[in-house]
């Protein structure tokens, strides 16, 4: 090798560590940045490896609908609530009293 081709080398050296280091601690940065934030991680040829099944998906999915259901139906018990207490604070004092005293008397 000539002298002058390894002066090159050592020139060009520091910058092609610089990037290879650059893209090495590029990629731990995303690997890191998807493990902490859920995201599924990639094999070396693009496959998912999690979740590992497509069974663990589908429980997964499963519980989810479950909790939106039941989550739902609670929702539906709050308005129906919230829609009672509407009507007795807007409704007029007059006519809610008068409700109550027909109430004594039909207990008697």
């Amino acid at each position: 090798m000539s002298p002058d081709k390894f002066a090159t080398i050592q020139a060009l050296f520091p910058f092609i560590a610089i990037m290879a280091s650059l893209g090495i601690g590029g990629w731990v940065l995303t690997t890191w940045m998807r493990i902490k934030n859920g995201y599924p991680l990639d094999g070396a040829w693009g496959q998912a490896i999690y979740p590992k099944t497509d069974q663990e998906a589908a429980e997964r999915i499963r519980l989810l609908s479950q909790e939106n259901a039941q989550l739902r139906a609670e929702m539906g018990a709050v308005k129906d609530r919230l829609a009672v207490v509407e009507r007795i604070v807007t409704d007029g004092s007059h006519r809610l009293d008068h409700e109550i005293e027909q109430l004594r008397h039909k207990a008697n």
